[in-house]
């Protein structure tokens, strides 16, 4: 991963850790005044992670298909095609192999 990217990843992580630990502490002062319950506090955070999981999945999805796209600009193989030629190659050393046994 470039270190841009890194670092990116790491802020977003460092804002969704401050973001859990702000509504934590909001949602807490909230069931200590009575103004929901603690089963609706607990709603709540559980949301916020759920969306926040979800939010991550699309992000790693996105990143995934920037980097696919990166790879298609500058003309690198796909792991499948590498292994695509792999299996080409295998494929052709063995009829040549079976050729040369066979005219010998």
């Amino acid at each position: 991963m470039s270190d841009y990217l890194k670092k990116g990843f790491l802020l977003g992580i460092g804002a969704a850790v401050s973001g859990k630990e702000k509504l934590e502490q909001k949602l807490k002062d909230l069931v200590e005044r009575n103004e929901i319950t603690r089963e609706q506090a607990k709603n709540m955070m559980d949301d916020f992670i759920t969306k926040g999981e979800t939010k991550n999945q699309e992000w790693s999805d996105k990143q995934k298909g920037q980097m696919k796209k990166m790879a298609e600009d500058y003309g690198l193989a796909t792991k499948e095609e590498v292994e695509e030629l792999r299996r080409r190659i295998i494929e052709l050393e063995d009829k040549m192999s079976t050729t040369n046994l066979t005219e010998e």
